[in-house]
């Protein structure tokens, strides 16, 4: 016998109001047998059936262009970290499409400071970052 789902199983529920949970579980069918022999009640898979059927979701919705891996964003800030330096992450660098051993030129303005990369010639070539 296959386990209630969805409106089978609220009309079951409605219907033995009187039960426990445990009880209502093992009449819906969400119950196993251990290799022991020994019926076992799936409460875990119960409760989230009932749940389902509901529409109710309790894990958050992906936000739009979130990988399947999830992690961090990139927040585009950095801080001085306590040894006094800036970090710019991997996916910052990655964004701009920077290889390991890409050289700058660090300029200081007044209220910024500015990235020039430079090219194997070694003149400045005006891109910002």
């Amino acid at each position: 016998m296959a386990a209630f789902q969805g409106k089978e199983l609220l009309k079951l529920i409605k219907e033995n109001q009187s039960k426990s949970a445990k009880q209502l579980a093992e009449l819906a069918g969400y119950t196993t047998v251990t290799k022991s022999g020994q019926k076992r009640v799936k409460m875990l898979a119960f409760q989230s059936a009932i749940l389902q059927a509901n529409n109710i979701s309790l894990t958050p919705q992906q936000e739009e262009g979130e990988g399947v891996r999830g992690g961090r964003k990139a927040s585009y800030r950095i801080k001085v970290q306590q040894n006094g330096n800036l970090l710019i992450g991997t996916a910052y660098t990655r964004q701009m499409g920077l290889e390991p051993g890409t050289e700058f030129e660090i300029q200081i303005g007044r209220k910024h400071i500015k990235l020039v990369q430079l090219d194997g010639s070694s003149t400045p070539e005006n891109t910002e970052t």
